[in-house]
């Protein structure tokens, strides 16, 4: 029978009394008790939930129960259950129970002639039990056996996959990830379907037991930064991972800046061609946002859109995102420095209406644009966190009301109003939310800069900003490569964006190829040929160029980008 032992935790077969036989039948010949004993501890364990179910069987025409199966309700489906392990069990002979065998050899049996499931194993240790109950699996006990089998009968209510929420695009694929760690990785297997695609699996948060995946492509992605993906993650001491933000923040280089330094995304076609970049993919169980790494500055204005319009536009497009990140950060600031400090820069014209605006105006420009960011930022967060039926509008509304109040009450200026929406479309233009909101907390600092010292004080900033983001890493890879350090061969996907046959053509130069050897594998992307220092690997910084290229040949030029 199997025993609970509090320190081991392991099941264990009951000793025989004195005078009993050491061989004995694996059914109904143990007093019942014994297995009730179990199923009492299980109880005691989870506290008596009333959505632990637990039934009860009598195999092979036995007069008293001697097999048990407890699951989860809510977490199990109940048709594999019903089905696949209930029905299969009460179809056991009375001739194939009574058999002598060992309880090893019977469980063995059951779950290779007995269970019609495409997923069991045995176990002997009491915890995995546990969880396994908990993990929407059900567990199966036998009288006087001293393992239990598991079955594989997650399932249970996930959402379902829908269009993204914050990466949207007017052609391309329409789909995301989802809350179901399996669904997001079939949805990345559907679309790269090779034998090189490895996934690696582990559990998280000594609470939650959160599964985390890591895939790559074999041959691709550079070991040496695989092996310290694994460390970190394998270093992480928490109760509870409810959402990739957790790990992003143990595993990234520098938690001291602004900048992410981990790309995320709930594209699967994202994802996808980031992994024939050569790039890492980590996927976390109760999330539809994966986490990319290594990860550059350039991949944060990258659309998935970029690839699916002609390379033309995606130009165009591209740089309007570059310059929206500018006017984000720099452009109130400009304009409190052009009113504060340097009249003489200004056109005649241009200074003598801003003047005659000023007139009556309390506040001078810092004060006017501190309040007028204060308020917009008040707004936005009132837009996400209001109902969605109405959020869009009153966010709206209340910035055309308020902003046409305050100029008619004479506290700003028309200007300002004019410099705060422009900052505030800008921050929308960007694919990346996360460097939205980077940009947002710069723009607070060059505001104070500007207006203490003008474009002195801005100067300096710019200095300061630069410097750090040449200091940033991602997993040894320059953040801002392959524009710092410059390499002009890499660019055909950094800043801009050409055709699709130099992209083609810059793959088969970097030897990334799914042909390519794994000792030929000299790059994490087409477009970046930089040393990854601490992990060896050569190559690493820019676009996209190879996984790009290659991808849309396979599937078309643009009909299904993969960014």
């Amino acid at each position: 029978m199997l025993r609970y032992r509090p320190r081991g935790r392991r099941f264990a077969p009951r000793k025989d009394a004195p005078g009993q036989e050491a061989s004995r039948k694996i059914a109904g010949i143990e007093p019942v008790d014994h297995l009730q004993e179990h199923l009492d501890r299980i109880r005691t364990e989870l506290g008596n939930s009333p959505d632990i179910i637990f039934r009860q069987l009598k195999l092979g025409g036995a007069s008293e129960a001697n097999c048990a199966i407890v699951y989860l309700n809510g977490l199990s489906d109940p048709e594999m259950i019903n089905h696949d392990v209930m029905e299969s069990l009460l179809q056991l002979s009375k001739e194939f129970l009574q058999k002598e065998r060992s309880p090893a050899d019977f469980l063995d049996m059951v779950m290779k002639d007995g269970l019609a499931m495409g997923e069991s194993r045995m176990s002997a240790d009491w915890n995995e039990a546990m969880l396994a109950i908990l993990s929407g699996d059900t567990v199966i006990l036998f009288e006087g056996a001293d393992h239990i089998i598991i079955a594989g009968t997650q399932g249970g209510q996930w959402r379902s996959v829908t269009e993204p929420t914050s990466q949207l695009v007017v052609r391309g694929p329409k789909d995301s990830f989802v809350e179901s760690i399996a669904t997001n990785i079939s949805l990345i297997r559907r679309r790269l379907k090779s034998s090189r695609l490895w996934l690696e699996t582990m559990k998280i948060g000594s609470v939650t037991h959160t599964h985390v995946a890591i895939m790559y492509v074999k041959g691709k992605a550079d070991p040496g930064i695989v092996r310290e993906i694994k460390d970190r993650l394998n270093r992480i001491e928490i109760e509870g991972i409810l959402e990739s933000a957790y790990i992003e923040e143990f595993i990234q280089d520098k938690t001291i800046t602004p900048f992410p330094t981990i790309y995320n995304t709930e594209r699967p076609d994202d994802a996808t061609s980031k992994l024939l970049e050569g790039r890492i993919v980590v996927l976390v169980d109760g999330t539809p946002f994966v986490l990319v790494l290594p990860t550059v500055f350039a991949h944060f204005f990258q659309s998935p859109e970029d690839y699916a319009q002609r390379f033309d536009i995606a130009i165009v497009m591209r740089l309007v995102r570059y310059i929206s990140f500018i006017i984000l950060i720099l452009g109130p600031s400009v304009y409190i420095a052009l009113t504060t400090f340097h009249y003489e820069m200004v056109p005649t014209q241009l200074l003598i209406s801003l003047v005659a605006q000023r007139e009556g105006v309390p506040f001078p420009a810092f004060i006017e644009a501190m309040l007028m960011e204060v308020v917009f930022e008040i707004l936005r967060e009132a837009g996400v966190r209001m109902p969605r039926a109405i959020g869009q509008t009153v966010s709206v509304v209340g910035a055309l009301i308020l902003g046409q109040a305050v100029v008619e009450a004479g506290l700003i200026t028309p200007a300002m109003v004019i410099v705060v929406a422009l900052t505030g479309i800008a921050s929308f233009t960007l694919p990346a939310y996360n460097l939205s909101i980077a940009g947002r907390l710069i723009r607070f600092g060059f505001m104070v800069l500007s207006g203490m010292f003008g474009f002195y004080g801005l100067t300096l900033g710019v200095i300061v900003l630069i410097a750090h983001m040449n200091s940033l890493r991602s997993f040894g890879v320059p953040f801002m490569s392959p524009i710092s350090p410059f390499r002009l061969r890499n660019q055909k996907d950094a800043i801009i964006r050409l055709p699709f046959q130099p992209l083609q053509t810059q793959a088969a130069e970097s030897s990334t190829g799914f042909g390519a050897s794994s000792n030929q594998d000299t790059s994490l992307a087409g477009d970046s040929d930089g040393r990854m220092s601490g992990s060896g690997q050569q190559g690493a910084d820019g676009g996209s160029a190879s996984g790009r290229g290659q991808h849309t040949a396979a599937n078309g030029a643009g009909g299904n980008r993969n960014s």
